[in-house]
C-alpha cells in the first residue's frame, strides 16, 4: 500500500478497508484478517492497524467478537456509503464547483460529459 503525507496512516488504512468492504472483498458479517495479519499485508506496525480497527469500530463498520477476531458489521456498507456521501457533499463538491467556476465549465458541459461516460461504459446489446 502506498501512503500519502496528507493524512495519518491509520486513517488511510481504515479508508482502504472501507474500499475493500465496498468492493466485496470483505462481506457484512464476514471475518477480517487479524490485526497482525493485516499489518503484515500492508507492511506497517501492528499498533497502526490496531488504531485503524479501533477507528472503524467507533464508526460501526467493524466489530470485535471476543476471542474470535474482527468482523464486518451488519449495515457497514450503508454506513460507509453514507459517510462517503457526506464527505462528497461537504468537501469534494464545493471544491469541484470552485474549480468549474475558475475554468468556466458549465453544469450543462458536466452533464454532457457524464452522459458520454455512461454511454461509453454501457455494453452494446
Amino acid at each position: 500500500m502506498q501512503f500519502k503525507d496528507n493524512k495519518p496512516i491509520f486513517v488511510q488504512i481504515a479508508e482502504h478497508i472501507c474500499k475493500e468492504i465496498l468492493s466485496g472483498k470483505y462481506s457484512e458479517g464476514g471475518r477480517l484478517p487479524s490485526v497482525r495479519e493485516y499489518a503484515s499485508e500492508v507492511e506497517v506496525n501492528v499498533n497502526t492497524v490496531n488504531r485503524s480497527y479501533d477507528w472503524l469500530s467507533q464508526r460501526n463498520i467493524i466489530e470485535s467478537k471476543r476471542g474470535m477476531g474482527y468482523y464486518v458489521s451488519l449495515g457497514a456498507v450503508e454506513n460507509i456509503r453514507q459517510s462517503l456521501r457526506e464527505t462528497f457533499f461537504q468537501e469534494t463538491l464545493p471544491e469541484l464547483i470552485m474549480q468549474m467556476k475558475r475554468l468556466g465549465i458549465t453544469v450543462g458541459e458536466v452533464e454532457q460529459a457524464i452522459e458520454r461516460s455512461q454511454n461509453a461504459s454501457t455494453p452494446e446489446r
